[in-house]
């Protein structure tokens, strides 16, 4: 199978580019009024702030490219697709927070030591506030975008967007104290609290990521695969084993061995094994993939070493 150069052009993927895109330019945007801020006031918080802007541009540039290559179809090389580099996507951007929060550490520390005055922090404060508040609207923009299209990139993106937006909201309350205390040393300690936060962020994307990539299970959705197969056997209709399921980024993947009586016939067995898939796969809702392997009941075990010896 050639592979093709190109994502499919639907409608779902289009929509994702562009909260994409649009991420990119606005995370441009934020990145040059925190530096102009930072400029102006020379305040360590602010610097903090600007920090995570520059990490954030870098990693909304690797996500877009995640999500374009995400989107490509599958072929002989990457037969499930190539929606896995969504998790490569998350850790990267969990890894750039985890940078940023330690060179605001770098950054701030010494300036407990030694607390310098900020300048225009009036002017600062307005410049940071407005950032925050574009990129609090933005993030929530991005995370349901991301949920309404099974994507973990925008999802993980539209974290990071709302990360940003909480350590813009800690700087300005940080520097609204320093305005009306005179306590220099609020500016550091503030950049140190923001520091910690991110870094948590961070640390919790690049888990979810692990997560993804070892396919770690979901409780929720092996829950109602479970309820659907249980229901199926209490009626009758078929028993089951061997129950295994993946999320790949985008597409969750179903597999399941369904024993029915040795009297049923195979277009029955089928039959009921198409349903007992279709009703999997509202119950997961998004892309998913629902494969059963059928089985006749009795000895299906001893068939099961048979085969195996064979």
């Amino acid at each position: 199978m050639k592979p093709s150069t190109l994502p499919p052009p639907d409608s779902a993927y289009s929509k994702q580019r562009f909260a994409m895109n649009l991420s990119l330019g606005v995370g441009g945007a934020m990145l040059f009024i925190k530096t102009g801020a930072y400029f102006l006031t020379g305040s360590s918080a602010i610097l903090s702030d600007a920090a995570e802007s520059v990490v954030h541009v870098g990693a909304v540039g690797f996500a877009a490219f995640s999500l374009w290559y995400s989107h490509h179809p599958a072929d002989q090389d990457h037969p499930y697709g190539h929606e896995r580099i969504s998790f490569f996507s998350a850790g990267a951007e969990g890894a750039l927070i985890v940078t940023a929060a330690l060179f605001i550490f770098f950054e701030a520390i010494p300036r407990l030591l030694k607390p310098l005055p900020p300048t225009s922090l009036d002017l600062g404060v307005a410049l940071v506030a407005f950032a925050g508040f574009l990129n609090g609207v933005l993030g929530a923009y991005l995370i349901r975008t991301g949920r309404r299209h099974d994507s973990l990139i925008l999802i993980a993106n539209g974290k990071h967007v709302l990360t940003d937006t909480w350590t813009s909201l800690g700087v300005v309350i940080g520097l609204i104290l320093v305005l009306l205390t005179g306590w220099n040393l609020l500016d550091p300690l503030m950049a140190i609290l923001v520091a910690s936060n991110i870094l948590f962020s961070g640390i919790g994307l690049m888990k979810e990521s692990t997560q993804g990539l070892m396919d770690r299970a979901d409780p929720e959705k092996d829950a109602a695969i479970r309820n659907i197969l249980d229901e199926a056997k209490e009626q009758g209709l078929c028993s089951y084993h061997e129950l295994r399921h993946r999320n790949t980024g985008r597409t969750f993947w179903v597999e399941a061995h369904l024993l029915f009586p040795g009297d049923v016939s195979v277009r029955d067995a089928h039959r009921t094994a198409t349903a007992v898939e279709k009703r999997i796969r509202d119950a997961i809702g998004g892309v998913a993939i629902v494969t059963t392997h059928l089985e006749p009941r009795e000895n299906h075990e001893e068939e099961h070493r048979k085969a195996i010896a064979h």
